[in-house]
C-alpha cells in the first residue's frame, strides 16, 4: 500500500525494546523484512492484515503502534517567553486564567533531572506571542488538571512529587523563577501560583509590599509555605574562618552572586549596605548564577568561595553554611485560582504529615505555620 502522509507508526521503538531485528519480527508476522523496513520509515501504510499481525506478534494493541496524525487536536496557545522565530519547540501545556499557556521546553527548563516530556509540538511565527500547538496525546484531561507554580524554592518540587501520588490525575508543573520573576509570571497570567522570598526594610514585611506594587490591584493571597535559613554557603571547613560579610572583603574571597530580583541577591546587598561596604568591593559581585543549586555547586567545584543561598541547600551539598537571616517562603494565589479543583487538591496536602516530614529531614525550614494565610491583597 502506498504512504499515507497522515499514518505515524513507533514499530522501531517497540521492537527494538523487545530486543527483535527486522528480520525476526518479520518472520513472526509472516512478512518480509523490507515490508518491516518499508513501515518504520514511513514509507509503506500496511494492511489491516498486516498491522494486526504486527500487533499479534510484538504483543500489543494496534493503537499502541499506528495513529493519525490529524486526529491529534491542535489548539492555541500563549508563549511563555520569547524565543527564536522560526524555532521548533517541545512544550509543555497548561490551562492558566482561561487560556493555553505554552512553556518552552529549551535549554535548562527542559530538564529537571531527567529531560521533562514534551505535550506538543509547535513552531514560532514572527511578531506574535500566539503559537498552534499540535498535542502528543488526545487526552486534556491532563493538561486541564496542571497547576503551575514558579518559584526558586528547592523543596516546591518535593511538595509537588507528594502530592501527585496522592491525587494521581494532578499533575503540578514547577518552572523555576527568581521571587521577582515568579511575581510577573503569576501577573502575566502564566502560573497560577508564585513562590517569593522577599523582605522590604521600609515596611519590616515580607512579600506583602511587593506583591501589592506588582499585582497592582489584583486580589490574592499569601499561604506561608515555610520559613527559611538563609545565609552565606561556603567550603566544607570553612578553611578561609568566613563568619561574615564582612570577612569576604577583609579575607579576599571570591563569591557568586544571583541575579536581580532573587532572594538571596537582595539579602546581599542589605547586608552589605548595614555594614557600609561597597559592593564592588566584594570580588565576584557581578558573577551571576542562576539558582541555588548553581550557587551550591560553584562552592563545590572551587570556582567560588562563597555563596548567598539556604541552609537546605548547603546540607543537600555538604558546604558549610553560616546563617544570617530567616526568610518567610510564601505562596502567591491570586483568588480567582482558589476555587479551582486541581488548586484545592495541591494545597490541601500542605497539612499532610508526609509533606511535613520531607521538609524537616530536609533541614533549615521551620514549617510551624506551613498552610496559614498570612495576607490578603
Amino acid at each position: 500500500m502506498k504512504q499515507d502522509s497522515d499514518l505515524r507508526n513507533n514499530l522501531k521503538s517497540i521492537r527494538t525494546r523487545l530486543g527483535m531485528s527486522q528480520q525476526d519480527l518479520a518472520n513472526i508476522a509472516n512478512v518480509t523484512r523490507q515490508t518491516i523496513s518499508g513501515v518504520e520509515s514511513g514509507l509503506y501504510a500496511p494492511s489491516v492484515a498486516i498491522t494486526l499481525r504486527l500487533a499479534k506478534a510484538l504483543g500489543c494493541q494496534v493503537e499502541d503502534l499506528f495513529w493519525l496524525e490529524r486526529d491529534l487536536p491542535e489548539i492555541e496557545a500563549v508563549l511563555a517567553k520569547p524565543v527564536l522565530n522560526g524555532q521548533q519547540l517541545r512544550v509543555s501545556m497548561a490551562r492558566v486564567g482561561g487560556q493555553w499557556i505554552a512553556y518552552p521546553l529549551i535549554g535548562k527548563d527542559a530538564f529537571r533531572q531527567d529531560m521533562i516530556p514534551a505535550d506538543g509540538n509547535a513552531e514560532t511565527c514572527t511578531g506574535t506571542n500566539k503559537i498552534r500547538v499540535r498535542l502528543l496525546d488526545d487526552n486534556l484531561d491532563t493538561l486541564h488538571n496542571t497547576v503551575v507554580i514558579a518559584g526558586c524554592a528547592p523543596v516546591i518540587s518535593l511538595w509537588a512529587r507528594a502530592t501527585e501520588r496522592w491525587h494521581p490525575q494532578l499533575r503540578v508543573q514547577y518552572n523555576f523563577a527568581n521571587s521577582m520573576a515568579a511575581l510577573h509570571s503569576l501577573c502575566r497570567g502564566e502560573a497560577h501560583i508564585a513562590g517569593m522570598h522577599l523582605y522590604d526594610p521600609e515596611t519590616g514585611e515580607y512579600n506583602t509590599p511587593f506583591v501589592r506594587d506588582v499585582l497592582a490591584g489584583r486580589e490574592a493571597v499569601l499561604i506561608t509555605l515555610g520559613v527559611w535559613e538563609e545565609g552565606l554557603l561556603l567550603k566544607s571547613g570553612n578553611p578561609m574562618g568566613i563568619r561574615t560579610v564582612t570577612d569576604l572583603v577583609a579575607g579576599g574571597a571570591t563569591i557568586v552572586n544571583r541575579e536581580t530580583g532573587s532572594g538571596s541577591r537582595m539579602l546581599l546587598e542589605q547586608t552589605l549596605q548595614k555594614e557600609q561596604i561597597p559592593f564592588d568591593a566584594v570580588q565576584g559581585f557581578d558573577n551571576i548564577l542562576k539558582s541555588h543549586q548553581d550557587v551550591a555547586q560553584a562552592v563545590v567545584r572551587g570556582v567560588a568561595d562563597a555563596g548567598m543561598s539556604t541552609g537546605s541547600v548547603a546540607t543537600a551539598f555538604g558546604l558549610g553554611f553560616i546563617p544570617l537571616n530567616q526568610a518567610r517562603y510564601d505562596l502567591v494565589i491570586l483568588k480567582k485560582y482558589l476555587e479551582e479543583a486541581p488548586v484545592q487538591q495541591l494545597l490541601s496536602t500542605l497539612g499532610h504529615r508526609m509533606v511535613h516530614s520531607q521538609f524537616e529531614i530536609l533541614g533549615g525550614y521551620d514549617i510551624s505555620k506551613i498552610g496559614e494565610v498570612v495576607a490578603t491583597v
